[in-house]
């Protein structure tokens, strides 16, 4: 009987290993996303320019941001394909910038 729990036993603790280790890559892998938004968000508000006293709009806009019928605001270069197309970050590659230049452009195909 002994023999038949032992067996049972590591048969079963490859995937109680496996379970744990899932979860502990998971939680890294949160904690890391969650400070890259942190991180990303302080560098957004790090860069935006100062508030003056005399407002000229309501809205104050990104100097890179575009308004496109249909979309509302987009920050960067609307043409290429892997855009965000968000009023927050222009894309997976490049998220703050500048398009100008990047290396990772794709012309969007119409």
């Amino acid at each position: 009987m002994l023999i038949v729990l032992v067996i049972i036993a590591i048969g079963l603790s490859p995937a109680v290993i496996s379970v744990l280790l899932g979860k502990y890559s998971r939680q890294q892998v949160q904690q890391s996303l969650h400070l890259a938004a942190d991180y990303a968000a302080n560098e957004r508000l790090r860069r935006r320019p100062e508030r003056s006293s005399v407002r000229v709009s309501a809205r104050s806009h990104h100097p890179d941001e575009h308004y496109v019928d249909g979309m509302g605001f987009v920050i960067g270069d609307i043409t290429c394909q892997l855009n965000a197309r968000s009023p927050f970050i222009r894309c997976a590659p490049n998220p703050l910038g500048p398009c100008e230049g990047c290396r990772e452009y794709e012309e969007k195909e119409y």
